[in-house]
């Protein structure tokens, strides 16, 4: 490590300033003294109905017509669980489309002129990086590129940086202090790093351990993950709420995407930035002081957090305990609990994170969310729990419940056929459910399935439409034509991707309901090809799913209607490979799906990209920076 050890004494943790951080019971309400009272905007429950009031109707309509349909001629249990299938999938979609539409009201509006501010004491925020077995180039040029970008914001408050690290791989450990000492020459006294001995409890472990030894030191805490960076004046900004808000417990700002170069990190970038903001913005109006907590990208006060939001452990049937998985939106309840209010500001510009590169990558992530998620179906009867916060948690499971909901849909679909002559039923079984149902004609196939994909298209459409108001310049994205060009192939590859997501998602479910434990493993952002072994493997569910629905429909018992989706599962291997294709590495590639953070990059990511690179250099040659 010659060359980067700095030639004064290096302190790795300023003194410790001990908070205590209580365990809390599900079962008793807790209320914080120290809440300050807030009440929300007068006109919230007014933007609660437009949200909730079209998507009940909608589905209501739905259910009425279905029933009348189907009992015309009797009414059986197989019908009432297909109508239930059919309702479930679609309030979720309909709610979707009201929140949307309102994020779109809200940005077509004429913002208020700018009254006086209000005056505001300066905070001491700690910046909380948790790392595990990351590439410490990455994450220290992350955290360069920030303190260098709060060097240059003005503003009132004092920023130190801590790298809190649960690495377990002893080189790893051995980069990330050659990276930190290089950090250290450059910001004597704001930046700090701790390895933990043993990473209990995983990021709630390493975040607790933070809070318990040093939060008393700090007003608030913004907390990042290993993959996050933030622009100085987001990082301001969220600061300047929260100092405004005394009753805010947790602002949370909008992470867009960045860094994609692969086609499946590019359809999520660019999903991400141009179909986010509009429901972002309607998610933020009517959840308004309720709102939620996405683990990262946030700025938490830390008495409030220290208080009312310490995690227990679960008891499971088996008799042992098990970690709160998903703990940011239990902690978001809890905090709600307590009287502080937790906000979503999502025109907080400059807010990043990286995401997964390739669908393997991405589907390894999503387990481990789905068995968090999931779990929370546990918690939502914890005494005190605001409405919005169970709420909350309810749509985090139901965004992996849909999932077997369409499959099951897809199962009955594929098994009554083209009719009462020619089904899978008849041909195995010799039972045909569809003798006292009415007809389904061609007409009735294509209005139900134009029905579905209008309802998953509009809130992309709307958002696409609306692009321009949320700071989106058509130059910033190729200009019109290669705007238009990214938007239909995002579309054509996201439904060619759904039914594969699909099972994948269905997959989640079970491994979780049967008590498989997903491993904490590092997030893959690189991306790279895996082996077509692991991809025939990884993919055999629905590569057979696929192939029985297309020999089903040679034989004439499956309806044809469900061809497309046949075609995206017995392509899930090649598909698997397209997504790990590179595109920048292609001329006439290279702008497709762009985002303004990938052709017009904002200069704090041009910041973190040239402070990578150094460090990696420094990594790989410490004495690069002798002569610095």
């Amino acid at each position: 490590m010659d060359g980067v050890i700095p030639s004064y004494p290096v302190r790795d943790m300023p003194p410790t300033a001990p908070l205590a951080h209580p365990i809390q019971k599900f079962d008793q309400p807790h209320h914080d003294s120290a809440a300050p009272a807030a009440t929300s905007q007068s006109d919230t429950n007014l933007w609660r109905l437009l949200a909730f009031l079209p998507a009940f109707g909608a589905t209501i309509a739905l259910i009425l017509a279905f029933v009348d349909w189907f009992s015309r001629d009797g009414f059986v249990l197989l019908e009432g669980a297909l109508i239930a299938l059919v309702v479930f999938t679609f309030f979720w979609i309909s709610l979707a489309v009201s929140t949307a539409l309102i994020g779109i009201a809200m940005l077509t509006r004429q913002r208020p002129a700018a009254g006086v501010a209000r005056p505001f004491s300066a905070l001491n925020v700690a910046v909380l990086v948790p790392v595990y077995n990351e590439d410490p180039s990455d994450v220290f040029g992350n955290s360069a590129a920030m303190m260098a970008a709060l060097d240059e914001t003005r503003h009132l408050h004092s920023y130190h940086i801590f790298i809190l690290s649960d690495t377990r791989d002893d080189t790893i450990a051995a980069q990330e202090r050659r990276a930190f000492y290089a950090l250290k020459v450059r910001h004597r006294g704001a930046v700090f790093y701790r390895r933990r001995a043993d990473n209990i409890d995983r990021k709630v472990g390493n975040i607790a351990d933070w809070v318990e030894h040093h939060g008393a030191a700090y007003d608030a805490m913004l907390v990042l993950d290993a993959d996050s960076l933030m622009s100085g004046t987001a990082i301001v900004a969220l600061t300047d709420a929260m100092a405004r808000d005394p009753a805010a417990g947790l602002i949370q700002s909008f992470p867009m995407l960045f860094g994609a170069q692969t086609v499946f990190g590019r359809v999520q970038q660019f999903s991400n930035r141009i179909y986010g903001a509009a429901l972002a913005e309607g998610l933020a109006k009517w959840t308004d002081r309720d709102g939620n907590y996405w683990g990262h990208n946030a700025i938490i006060r830390c008495r409030a957090f220290a208080a009312c939001a310490g995690l227990p452990r679960l008891n499971t049937r088996r008799g042992s305990q098990r970690l709160i998985l998903s703990h940011d939106f239990v902690e978001a309840g809890l905090l709600r609990r307590a009287g502080w209010s937790v906000r979503f500001l999502p025109g907080v510009d400059g807010s990043y994170e990286e995401v997964p590169a390739t669908l393997i990558d991405y589907v390894m992530r999503d387990r481990r969310w789905c068995q968090g998620n999931l779990q929370h179906l546990g918690l939502m009867g914890t005494r005190g729990f605001r409405v919005v916060s169970r709420f909350h948690m309810l749509s985090g499971a139901m965004g992996y419940l849909m999932s077997p909901a369409w499959f099951l849909l897809m199962v009955f679909w594929a098994l009554i056929g083209e009719g009462t002559q020619s089904n899978s039923l008849i041909y195995f079984s010799g039972y045909d459910p569809q003798v006292s149902w009415p007809s389904m004609s061609t007409g009735h196939g294509l209005l139900i399935l134009g029905i579905v994909y209008a309802m998953l298209l509009a809130p992309k459409l709307i958002s696409a439409m609306a692009a321009h108001r949320c700071g989106i310049r058509i130059r910033d994205v190729g200009g019109i034509w290669q705007f238009q060009a990214s938007l239909l192939a995002e579309i054509l590859l996201s439904i060619v991707y759904a039914p594969v997501m699909m099972v994948q998602q269905t997959v989640a479910v079970l491994r979780t309901v049967l008590g498989y434990r997903e491993t904490w493993t590092p997030q893959q952002r690189c991306g790279a090809h895996y082996p077509w072994g692991v991809m025939i493997k990884f993919h055999a569910l629905e590569t057979v799913i696929g192939a029985l629905l297309i020999f089903g429909m040679l034989w004439g018992i499956v309806t044809l209607w469900l061809l497309p989706i046949a075609v995206s599962l017995i392509s899930a291997v090649p598909l698997s490979r397209l997504s790990a294709v590179n595109l920048a590495k292609r001329r006439w590639s290279m702008r497709l799906l762009g985002t303004p953070e990938q052709l017009n990059a904002p200069p704090i990511i041009r910041s973190a990209i040239k402070e990578r690179r150094r460090f990696a250099a420094l990594i790989r040659a410490p004495e690069v920076l002798a002569a610095e």
